[in-house]
């Protein structure tokens, strides 16, 4: 039942808002969002924060989860907007700031905030001021002291077409503003509405959120960019496949044919470590556990993708994709439960009574570090006062989906994936020695550290490109609606993911070292750390962050994400590892 309640909240979330509609002179509520600095997406504040004409009552609109997550407060206005009545001009207060109040405001202005506003769910955007720290004066001289330019006219323009508002803009009116710097404290706040009749209809007004996004020639440089890396990925593959084709065809025949001639020769390269391949990682619980995590990651992925490929998080769906991604996770998590116990049940026999702590250790090793981050952050954004904290009543409402969905579930398909282990083994071709065999000496070169450094760095060139404008959208104000162009870059990362670990599995076991399970998940894994060490360079280089809030929110969620990433993509690794392993090892004859 409580999965159904998960599946149906989520459909609800997916559907969005329902449709508005307003007779001429009814009443149109404009509400305010949020204020902060510009170049700090996740530092947002209530916009009434900032001494603006308050009404005499706080009322905030009841969001759902997702737009809550986002750091949405939607609080009424004192702005008058009736359907289709101009408004030339109208005073919407007179206020005497006091010092502190116009501190508040200086800072806003030198911290370049923004503020958003919506008008029937369509979000507008304006500045609280300008800064000018050079200008000058009367006697045609350069004066360079800063001056603290606050709008207080605002300028709205909306588009109608029948009953329904079509497009919302605000602008603010430059010859209407107030010098903070000299000393100004009267302020009349003002405002202008007029109507324009437009004949786009309701069903596209959303369209021109997605065009803003990116222009027509950064969208074709954008495309350009994916087919060319799309190409390399391709040739570089199909090289690697055709060698490693070349290289086992090559051993097959060299092996067959020491068989048919029974000739005494020692045995050389991958064959010789036949007795120790299949040797039980150290760990297994860990391990195991960590697979079945992926495999819940990825399938969470690929359901996002689908969904968003579908279309369903267009620009006006607020918070669509964060509802889709919690209730997704928690419907997933039978998978997670299902694979580690069904593959530690296999490896270590049936029987085995660890099981269910291979069960706990898949049900926490993602959400335990989450839950830790997630609070720390939290913490971070109460302490600012920020809209981004979650009230407690959201964070009840997510404990409980763990625990009513992902929890049962976990445990289900653990049950479900031990069940169907009982009485089978891997069906490994080759028998375990009693005692592992020497590992001879490993030229640095091909040591761990070096391999896996060797397997993140190819995959992720591949989605260098794309991870920018992941990270302008995450952790910027630009929208991101090319799925299409997403879903191509995630089967490229898988397709390089599992061919450049099979390939290092394959040099591994040529030089006698039978070392592959964990090295398997962390060469498939590492392209997490390329992720969070672009991170700096993002930060650094690309963006205008500041701040501690901003800072921490940046790396502590981005070292979840990467986490999240290696894990995912170290199951793939693995899969791929185990899958290449047992088909090699079954094409040879083994005592």
């Amino acid at each position: 039942e409580e999965p159904m309640l998960s599946l149906s909240w989520l459909c609800v979330s997916l559907l969005g808002a329902a449709r508005a509609e307003y007779e001429e002179g009814g009443a149109v509520t404009l509400y305010a969002n949020k204020a902060g600095p510009f170049a700090n997406p996740s530092e947002v504040y209530a916009f009434f924060n900032l001494p603006y004409c308050a009404p005499d009552e706080i009322v905030t609109k009841r969001e759902d989860l997702g737009p809550l997550l986002k750091g949405d407060r939607p609080t009424k206005t004192k702005y008058e907007i009736l359907f289709r009545h101009a408004i030339s001009w109208k005073s919407l207060c007179k206020k005497h700031l006091t010092d502190a109040e116009a501190a508040l405001f200086k800072q806003a202005i030198a911290d370049d905030y923004y503020f958003e506003m919506m008008l029937d769910e369509l979000p507008i955007w304006g500045y609280v001021g300008e800064l000018e720290t050079k200008s000058v004066n009367l006697n045609r001289q350069f004066d360079n002291s800063t001056r603290y330019h606050l709008f207080t006219h605002l300028d709205f323009s909306i588009a109608w077409n029948g009953k329904n508002i079509i497009e919302v803009n605000v602008s603010a009116d430059p010859l209407q503003r107030v010098d903070l710097g000299t000393g100004a404290r009267d302020v009349e706040f003002s405002y202008s509405v007029r109507w324009v009749a437009s004949t786009v209809p309701y069903a596209e007004r959303m369209s021109r959120y997605a065009q803003y996004s990116f222009l027509p020639q950064s969208f074709e440089i954008h495309w350009l960019s994916i087919i060319n890396s799309f190409v390399l990925v391709l040739l570089l593959t199909g090289f690697l496949s055709i060698i490693l084709m070349r290289v086992l065809k090559n051993d097959f025949s060299r092996y067959t044919h020491a068989e048919e001639e029974e000739e005494e020769e020692e045995e050389s390269g991958w064959k010789l470590v036949h007795g120790d391949v299949f040797r039980l990682p150290p760990m297994l619980s860990v391990f195991c556990a960590y697979v079945g995590t992926g495999a819940q990651l990825f399938s969470l992925i690929v359901f996002l993708l689908v969904l968003a490929v579908m279309n369903t998080f267009y620009p006006g769906n607020r918070g669509a994709m964060y509802t889709a991604a919690i209730v997704l996770y928690a419907l997933t998590a039978g998978t997670a439960g299902f694979v580690s116990a069904h593959l530690y049940c296999r490896l270590n026999g049936g029987d085995s009574s660890f099981w269910a702590w291979n069960l706990v250790l898949s049900g926490a090793l993602f959400p335990a570090p989450m839950f830790l981050m997630f609070s720390f952050l939290n913490t971070v954004a109460i302490a600012y006062n920020s809209q981004t904290a979650l009230p407690f009543g959201t964070i009840l409402v997510i404990i409980c989906i763990w625990a009513l969905v992902t929890l049962p579930l976990t445990v289900i398909g653990g049950i479900i994936g031990r069940n169907s282990a009982k009485g089978k083994d891997l069906c490994t071709p080759c028998r375990t020695n009693k005692i592992p065999r020497e590992i001879p000496p490993i030229p640095w070169y091909r040591q761990g550290p070096f391999q896996v450094f060797m397997a993140g760095f190819l995959p992720f060139s591949a989605i260098y490109i794309e991870l920018h404008y992941i990270f302008a959208s995450v952790w910027g104000h630009k929208l991101y609606t090319l799925y299409g162009v997403l879903l191509i870059a995630f089967i490229m990362l898988i397709i390089v993911t599992s061919f450049i670990t099979i390939a290092l599995t394959y040099f591994q076991l040529a030089i006698e070292d039978h070392r592959w399970w964990w090295r398997s998940l962390f060469s498939g894994g590492s392209t997490g750390f390329f992720v969070y060490a672009y991170c700096f360079f993002y930060y650094f280089e690309r963006s205008e962050m500041f701040g501690f809030m901003q800072t921490s929110f940046f790396f502590g969620y981005m070292l979840i994400a990467a986490y999240a990433a290696f894990i995912m993509l170290g199951t793939v690794g693995f899969v791929s590892s185990l899958v290449f392993v047992l088909r090699i090892y079954r094409a040879i004859k083994c005592d």
